[in-house]
């Protein structure tokens, strides 16, 4: 009876605990500068916010510029990156071209970039995101985009 009981509770107190950071990045539709605004920036990645949340999604931080979006992003027991990006960008260029809030249709390319992030280092993948306004004075997505390519070892698609 005692092996039992000592079971029962073992089963009790067994649950999953996951924590994998993962720094995305996704740019418009042939990195057309739809977002041309710090106000729509802003609006966009509040409601992207706000939706993921809805969906169970935990975003740890998100900002991007006229061209691409960031997001930090915390997985859950059941979700993978895939399904994660499905539901962030389809949901939200829909919203954005319900709400007319871009002179043109609005729509992110399908390719994303996504990377682990250690957790001894979230403070600086923040920074980076929290920056972009700043960062994108100086250094073009193009630029930004070969860095990580470069840094992480992926291949472009036209590489050998």
């Amino acid at each position: 009876m005692a092996l039992a009981k000592k079971i029962k509770q073992f089963k009790n107190t067994i649950m999953p605990f996951v924590k994998v950071y993962i720094h995305c990045v996704w740019s418009t539709k042939n990195r057309f500068p739809y977002l041309d605004s710090i106000e729509l920036r802003q609006k966009v990645w509040q409601h992207i916010r706000e939706n993921a949340v809805q969906k169970g999604i935990f975003i740890d931080f998100i900002n991007g510029y006229a061209d691409h979006c960031h997001c930090l992003i915390s997985l859950g027991v059941d979700q993978n990156i895939q399904k994660i990006m499905q539901l962030i960008k389809g949901e939200s260029s829909f919203w954005i071209n319900k709400n007319g809030l871009t002179k043109a249709k609005f729509e992110w390319q399908d390719e994303y970039f996504a990377v682990s992030v250690s957790e001894s280092i979230i403070d600086k993948v923040r920074d980076y995101i929290k920056n972009q306004e700043e960062h994108h004075k100086k250094k073009t997505f193009q630029e930004e985009y070969d860095e990580f390519i470069d840094k992480y070892g992926f291949k472009k698609v036209n590489d050998k």
